[in-house]
């Protein structure tokens, strides 16, 4: 039975990031990434300011997507985590019984929130900034046009995930799999490990190779994860 994957972007990228990723596999995994305002197709919308409301316009995408669907799970990165723990919530709150999993990649648990103010700094400030604490820096921020267009929805991102505080502090009752780069140099184990406190249900943490960014590296590991997590949920 086909596992439907919903796939939030991560700071400043949009779901074209994950259009690339295979569909297929044991499970028969269908990637579908959901899309937030500030890019792509949804360039000339305002980026989201507040993670409640995202939430909901992201928890009615994913129902006009995969309302349908027997299996579905969420997986998101960095902001992009925070997101769809909220997402989840949604959907659960709109009676939603198809979710059966959540991933949650690069970002520390709901309750632990993120310590400074990047968003605050100036540009070159900031985008060094960035660079240093994701270990990435992305090739079009290096160019004065491009960065010019980038730099605001970057910066909105940014602000979104450190100003970040739970919905709520009720549990789900999903499980939980948190995700890290065993090199990330922004999200510690133990910030990682606080996704435990988010779920009354079963709760895993994985280390993968890479740093903050592993997953631009390739998805074969991550995706293998996600696999043997949909398996154990069949057996």
């Amino acid at each position: 039975m086909t596992l439907s994957l919903l796939c939030i972007p991560f700071a400043g990228s949009g779901a074209g990031f994950y259009r690339a990723w295979p569909n297929g596999g044991e499970q028969g995994l269908r990637i579908v990434p959901l899309q937030m305002p500030g890019r792509e197709e949804r360039f000339m919308e305002a980026p989201y300011k507040d993670a409640g409301e995202a939430a909901e316009d992201l928890a009615g995408a994913a129902l006009r997507l995969v309302g349908g669907a027997e299996r579905v799970a969420l997986f998101g990165h960095s902001l992009g985590a925070v997101l769809a723990y909220e997402t989840a919530r949604a959907l659960r709150a709109r009676g939603f019984d198809a979710l059966e999993h959540l991933f949650v990649s690069g970002s520390p648990g709901p309750r632990s929130g993120r310590t400074g103010r990047t968003a605050e700094l100036d540009d070159d400030t900031f985008v060094e900034r960035v660079a240093e604490l994701a270990g990435y820096r992305h090739e079009a921020l290096d160019d004065p046009d491009l960065r010019d267009v980038l730099l605001p929805l970057l910066r909105a991102d940014v602000a979104l995930h450190e100003d970040y505080r739970p919905v709520t502090d009720e549990p789900l009752t999903l499980p939980v799999t948190a995700l890290r780069g065993a090199d990330d140099a922004l999200v510690s184990r133990a910030q990682c490990a606080d996704w435990e406190a988010a779920t009354t249900g079963p709760f895993e943490l994985r280390e993968l190779a890479g740093g903050h960014m592993y997953l631009t590296d390739g998805s074969r590991e991550l995706l293998a994860v996600i696999e043997a997590a949909a398996r154990a949920a069949r057996t």
